[in-house]
C-alpha cells in the first residue's frame, strides 16, 4: 500500500506553510525522547516533513535516518542540513537498527487495516528494550480534512492495544488540543513506548 497521493499533493503544495507552522512551536515528547536516548545513537524519524525534529536530534548527538513520502518535504529537509530521503511506510524494513523510532504524527495518515503491518516492521527494526514515540490524532473513523488529507483517527485504548500486540510497552503518554495546517483544532496524543527484549 503506498501513500495516499492527494495526501501528498497538500504537503507537496504547502511545505513552506508546514516548515513555518511547526517552527512556532517546541515539539510535545522530543526533549524526553532525546534524554532517553544513548549516545551515540541511531534514530529513525519516520515522516520527518521538512526536518526540523531530525535536524534537533542531529544537534543532540544523534544519526538520523529521516524519510518522508513527500518529494518536496525530503528536499526542504535537506536543505537544512538533514540527509533525508524519499520512503513510505511500507519501505522500512530491517532488523535491529535503530535506537529510537520517532512517528510524530505521520503514522494517522496510513489507513487502519495497516497499522499493525507497519508497527510490526517498526518492532523489527528497533534494537531491544529501544523507544518508539508516536504521535497520532484522536477520534473515531477514518476521512480526509479540510485540505483533502486522509487521516485515520484512534482513541488512547485502540493505540494501547495496537502497541501491546505489536511488541511494545507504553512508558509514557500526552494528550493535547492543537489548530492543524487545514487550521481545524483537534484533540491529539503522543505514546512513548519501548520495544520488548523478547520481541521481534
Amino acid at each position: 500500500m503506498s501513500a495516499d497521493p492527494r495526501t501528498l499533493a497538500v504537503y507537496d503544495a504547502r511545505t513552506t506553510d508546514y516548515a513555518r507552522m511547526v517552527s512556532a512551536w517546541q515539539t510535545p515528547g522530543l526533549e524526553g525522547f532525546l534524554t532517553a536516548l544513548p549516545r551515540p545513537g541511531h534514530v529513525l524519524d519516520l515522516g520527518c516533513g521538512p526536518g526540523l525534529d531530525a535536524r534537533a536530534m542531529m544537534d543532540a548527538g544523534l544519526a538520523v535516518d529521516a524519510v518522508d513520502a513527500s518529494t518536496a518535504m525530503v528536499m526542504a529537509a535537506r536543505e537544512i542540513g538533514v540527509p533525508a530521503r524519499q520512503a513510505t511506510f511500507d519501505q522500512i524494513d530491517g532488523t535491529d537498527i535503530y535506537d529510537g523510532i520517532w512517528a510524530n504524527f505521520s503514522l494517522l495518515h496510513a489507513p487502519r487495516a495497516a497499522l499493525p503491518g507497519h508497527l510490526t516492521a517498526l518492532a523489527r527494526a528497533l534494537k531491544p528494550a529501544a523507544l518508539l514515540h508516536i504521535g497520532m490524532k484522536l477520534g473515531e473513523g477514518e476521512g480526509r480534512d479540510a485540505l483533502g488529507r486522509y487521516y485515520t483517527y484512534y482513541d488512547e485504548d485502540d493505540l494501547v492495544r495496537h502497541l501491546t500486540m505489536s511488541g511494545f510497552t507504553p512508558r509514557a503518554r500526552f494528550k493535547g488540543m492543537g489548530k492543524g495546517l487545514s487550521g481545524e483544532q483537534s484533540p491529539w496524543i503522543w505514546l512513548q513506548a519501548t520495544k520488548e527484549a523478547h520481541h521481534g
